[in-house]
């Protein structure tokens, strides 16, 4: 349910056009300053007060997991043409790039989701959308270990936490081609050794 919301009744139209307001403003403010963006700063441009904001949403995190939510449409599309593909080893490099893109949409966006799935803390907003994503990598993973193509102890956790870190050295600034040799020193070490590049 969301705040505002009473049971069995359709939220305001003021409640609903106030979230509306606040996610479309934040997305516009994590793209422009960054994850760490002014949330007063947010809630001012998005014509309501910081306490409106927060009866929204209570945190950061919050806010955030909602925005992804969001955005999430794209990676559906993508995780769809990914599943299409008859090699398994393939698919999971494609849903790797897909999900560093993903973590790349706002500036610092790697550290909070890094945090959330090391902690597997549950008031935190952004661990259930860690957990979906580290599960679709794991079967992912499992299609390519059925294949042999991957080796046995890599885990969807390993490769969602090596995607955040990818995603975050690519917003310092990273050059193209020292991306592509790290993507291949990560790939190099979760391939069975006669596959690899």
């Amino acid at each position: 349910m969301n705040v505002g919301e009473q049971p069995g009744r359709k939220p305001r139209a003021d409640v609903q056009r106030n979230r509306a307001a606040l996610l479309e403003t934040a997305q516009r403010h994590f793209l422009q300053h960054g994850v760490g963006t002014s949330l007063e700063a947010v809630a001012k441009e998005a014509g309501v007060g910081p306490g409106t904001l927060y009866r929204h949403f209570p945190t950061r995190e919050a806010l955030l997991a909602a925005v992804l939510q969001t955005r999430s449409e794209e990676l559906v599309a993508r995780q769809a043409d990914i599943e299409r593909l008859g090699d398994p080893a393939e698919a999971l490099e494609q849903w790797l790039r897909a999900m560093e893109e993903y973590f790349s949409a706002f500036s610092g966006l790697p550290d909070p989701l890094m945090a959330a799935a090391r902690a597997q803390e549950p008031d935190n907003p952004l661990t259930i959308p860690c957990g979906i994503l580290v599960t679709a990598t794991d079967q992912y993973v499992e299609a390519a270990q059925g294949a042999g193509r991957v080796r046995a102890s890599v885990r969807g956790h390993d490769l969602f936490l090596a995607a955040c870190s990818v995603a975050w050295i690519k917003g310092t600034g990273m050059e193209a081609e020292s991306l592509d040799r790290l993507r291949n020193l990560i790939a190099s070490g979760y391939r069975e050794r006669d596959v690899q590049a």
